[in-house]
């Protein structure tokens, strides 16, 4: 809302202030032919003084303490300027709108009409302009005047800066395009300053741009060529300009293609009674229907064909994004079981198969670790060297002998070892399973 526009001559309290004080006509009319023109050339948050302060500096005469700072506000907050005079005495001071050429206090009066704007002021030396919940039309430049003969004044700047906001109806939702295409994300945002805008993946992953990998990509417009599915995902448009908060839309781009599948194994092979596992990666957006089948073309459903073990076929598949990863667990596998399994996948766009074969291997020999049974077929008794009758000695040892398909197996067991004693292996053939 702009500051009401106030003439002299439309208020009788600032006529007849004037007629008082006949200084502040002067100064209005210089402000007007040379302030103003002044001004038009300047950058804003730079300190100026009416031509008046060129004048000889008189002790007596009224004088600025300080410039006035220029404020920096954002747009809703409050604003302030402070005006310090020394030795005001019987002067007057007021605070002017230069853009607007709008009167808004004299003295300790308000004039103009906006609500928005108050005045305060301390021990006849500082005063106050209060701007209210600062809108983007108060941005610019604020004069501080006394009505000395020639009338004296000083200026002070009022930025409002604006966080950046996205403009959702300029800027692209969500959307679906085929694979192959060519794509445009607009993102639109305002501000002041200006908002810097950029894109991300939500993912973190690099974007794949004009062949190269990057991390994010400037500017309002996101032009991806021959779109494929490594694009697709969500994208962040991220907009600020120093002003916190900055902004984000998030924006979901699907790519459509038909399935496609890998199969790790085309060859598998298992033994009569053993568990063995098919696998089968798929990609397809929209994501596809995926199941198995058999040779003769019946679809596997896990539960189905029960055996003694309990369920025969476990069929499992989980999703990650586009892709689709499938598993076929066949458990006991029985000689019906060998043949060819179909991997397949469907969806709107089209569908695919693959085909994995199971075949029979022998199955591997078993090794027994019981013990053979044995049996004490003969006890020989051994006396010392002496064959006296008289040195009647313990038996110091015995034989064992067992027999076993195939092989005959004997066995000594010294029970007592005697020095001297040497051993001497004979190879005694014996009968075979006799």
């Amino acid at each position: 809302m702009l500051l009401n526009r106030v003439l002299v001559s439309a208020i009788p309290i600032v006529a007849q202030f004037l007629a008082v004080c006949p200084a502040f006509v002067e100064g209005r009319q210089s402000r007007n032919l040379d302030v103003l023109g002044q001004i038009s050339g300047h950058h804003h948050g730079t300190q100026y003084a009416s031509q008046s302060d060129n004048y000889k500096n008189n002790s007596d005469s009224p004088r600025f303490a300080e410039e006035i700072q220029n404020v920096t506000v954002s747009k809703g907050r409050n604003a302030m300027l402070a005006c310090i005079v020394d030795n005001l005495r019987n002067y007057k001071v007021a605070w002017v709108r230069v853009d607007t050429q709008t009167i808004l206090s004299i003295h300790h009066t308000v004039i103009t009409q906006n609500p928005r704007i108050s005045l305060t002021y301390n021990d006849h030396r500082t005063w106050y302009l209060h701007i209210q919940k600062v809108e983007e039309t108060d941005r610019g430049w604020y004069m501080c005047q006394v009505n000395t003969d020639p009338m004296r004044s000083r200026q002070g700047y009022v930025q409002v800066v604006v966080p950046p906001s996205i403009i959702t109806k300029e800027t692209s939702t969500d959307m679906v395009v085929r694979e192959g295409s060519n794509v445009t994300l607009t993102c639109k945002a305002t501000g002041y300053p200006e908002p810097y805008v950029m894109w991300r993946r939500e993912d973190g992953k690099k974007i794949n741009y004009n062949g190269e990998s990057v991390d994010f990509v400037d500017g309002e417009v996101l032009h991806i060529i021959k779109i494929s599915r490594l694009h697709m995902g969500t994208y962040m448009c991220i907009a600020s300009n120093d002003v916190p908060p900055r902004v984000s839309q998030h924006i979901s781009l699907r790519v459509q293609f038909p399935p496609m599948l890998t199969i790790p194994n085309q060859l598998e092979a298992a033994y009569i009674g053993q568990d063995v596992t098919l696998e089968c990666q798929t990609e397809a957006y929209p994501i596809s229907i995926n199941y198995w089948t058999t040779e003769h073309g019946d679809m596997i459903i896990s539960g189905n064909y029960r055996s003694i073990t309990g369920d025969k076929y476990e069929a499992v598949s989980t999703d990650n994004d586009y892709n689709k990863y499938m598993m076929l667990k066949i458990r006991n596998v029985g000689p019906k079981d060998f043949g060819s399994y179909k991997c397949v996948a469907q969806n709107s766009l089209g569908s695919t198969d693959g085909d994995i074969r199971l075949d029979e291997i022998p199955a591997p020999s078993t090794t027994s670790t019981t013990p053979l049974p044995y049996y004490v077929t003969s006890s020989m008794k051994k006396h010392g060297r002496n064959s006296n009758k008289k040195l009647q000695r313990p038996i110091d040892y015995e034989v064992e002998e067992w027999r076993d398909p195939g092989r005959y197996v004997a066995r000594l067991h010294i029970k007592q070892l005697r020095l001297p004693f040497r051993v001497i292996p004979v190879y005694v053939p014996g009968p075979v399973g006799g």
